[in-house]
C-alpha cells in the first residue's frame, strides 16, 4: 500500500491534473457545494413545511417523503441518463447544454436529494423552538417575516448544527457513486489505480483512508462550531 501511495498521491489528492479538479479535492468541493445549495433551497420549503396550510406543506412533504424514500443512486442515474432523454430538454439549447455535463447531472441529483433531507431537519428545529421565544418576539411587535428573519431562522440553524454534521458526512460518502457520471472524484480514482495496478485492497484502502481524514476533519469543526454556537442550550451550572 506504501508503494502505491508514494506513486499515486497527487491523483488521489486531485493535483497535478492539467488543473482540473479530481480526486480528494473533487470530492471535497461536490460535498461543500452539494451541501450549501441544499441548505440555501431547505431554508423556504422548512418554513412551508411547518405551515398550518395544507396546500403549502403537504407538496413538501411529498417532495421529501419521495427523495427520502428512493436511493440516491437511482435519482443519480434518472437526471443522468433520463432527463436528457425529454424531448423538451432536447429543444432547448440551454437545458440540453446543461444535461450533457456529468459534473452538472451530479450536482443536481446530490443537491436535491440533499435538500430533501435538510428540511426536515430544519423544519424540526423550527417546530422545536420554545413557544416563549416566539410569543415573546410577538409581544414586542415583530410582523411574521421579521420574526423568522430575526428569531425563528437563527435559532433553528444553530438547533440543527448537530444534524448538519451527520448531513455533510452522508453527502461525503455519497459522492462516491458519482463516477456514475464519469465525474473523476476519489472513487473513480481508486478505480482508475486499481486498473492500472490490479492492487484492489491498495488502491480502494487508500481511498478509504482519505474519506476517514476527510470525516475526522469534518467532525472536529462541527464539534468546534457547537461548542461555540450552542452555548445557549448548554445547563448552567450552579457550582
Amino acid at each position: 500500500m506504501i508503494e502505491i501511495f508514494q506513486e499515486y498521491w497527487p491523483q488521489y489528492l486531485g493535483i497535478g491534473q492539467g488543473g482540473e479538479l479530481s480526486g480528494a479535492l473533487m470530492t471535497i468541493w461536490l460535498m461543500l457545494l452539494t451541501f450549501l445549495l441544499g441548505l440555501m433551497a431547505s431554508i423556504p420549503l422548512a418554513i412551508l413545511r411547518v405551515s398550518s396550510n395544507p396546500y403549502l406543506s403537504r407538496p413538501v412533504q411529498l417532495y421529501t417523503f419521495v427523495f427520502r424514500g428512493t436511493p440516491l443512486y437511482v435519482q443519480l442515474l434518472i437526471v443522468y441518463t433520463g432527463v436528457f432523454g425529454l424531448e423538451f430538454v432536447r429543444e432547448s439549447a440551454t437545458l440540453s447544454e446543461f444535461f450533457k455535463s456529468g459534473l452538472n447531472c451530479v450536482i443536481v441529483a446530490f443537491s436535491v436529494n440533499c435538500c430533501a433531507y435538510v428540511t426536515e431537519v430544519l423544519a424540526g428545529a423550527i417546530r422545536s423552538i420554545p413557544s416563549g421565544e416566539i410569543e415573546a418576539a410577538r409581544a414586542f411587535g415583530f410582523s411574521t417575516p421579521r420574526l423568522y428573519a430575526k428569531i425563528i431562522l437563527p435559532s433553528a440553524l444553530r438547533r440543527a448544527l448537530p444534524y448538519y454534521s451527520n448531513e455533510v458526512i452522508i453527502v461525503l460518502h455519497a459522492t462516491s457513486i458519482a463516477f456514475t457520471a464519469t465525474v473523476p472524484e476519489l472513487l473513480k480514482i481508486a478505480r482508475d489505480v486499481n486498473s492500472a495496478t490490479y492492487a484492489s485492497f491498495s488502491a480502494f484502502g487508500i481511498a478509504g483512508i482519505f474519506y476517514a481524514v476527510i470525516a475526522a476533519i469534518l467532525v472536529l469543526i462541527f464539534r468546534l462550531l457547537e461548542k461555540r454556537w450552542l452555548a445557549f442550550l448548554r445547563p448552567i451550572s450552579t457550582h
